[in-house]
């Protein structure tokens, strides 16, 4: 299974080990999907992570980072004539599509065109369910 994974639920995973976004990165890193990247997405999640106001330890983010910069796919991604409310999700849709990911997820789906393939974390972990 292919996804495109949007910073916030990183960020939520990161700070609730016990939360529904921790299953998810948990999920990915076990290698049981394949996360779709490309260099736009990795620097923000490198910058949102970095940010003084979480606290996270640099060890962590550090390694998360070298993670997913070593283990995920790249996707070349062209633009989209989808009309974005928030034009800094646009990488990520671009991603999506140009990747043909299964699902994009994230905690702002109203930032995103309404497609199945955009969901909530408690959507895409139901939708996974759904799927065994």
């Amino acid at each position: 299974m292919r996804i495109v994974l949007d910073t916030n639920v990183l960020v939520a995973a990161l700070l609730n080990a016990r939360g529904t976004p921790a299953s998810i990165l948990n999920a990915i890193l076990d290698e049981q999907f394949v996360l779709l990247v490309d260099d736009r997405i990795l620097s923000e999640y490198r910058d949102v992570l970095q940010r003084r106001k979480f606290g996270f330890p640099k060890e962590t983010v550090t390694a998360l980072l070298d993670f997913l910069r070593h283990r995920s796919e790249y996707v070349v991604a062209g633009p989209t004539a989808a009309a974005m409310t928030d034009p800094n999700d646009l990488p990520f849709y671009e991603v999506a599509d140009a990747g043909d990911a299964d699902y994009l997820v994230t905690g702002n789906v109203k930032h995103f065109p309404r497609e199945d393939r955009v969901l909530l974390p408690k959507d895409f972990v139901e939708a996974l369910r759904d799927e065994l």
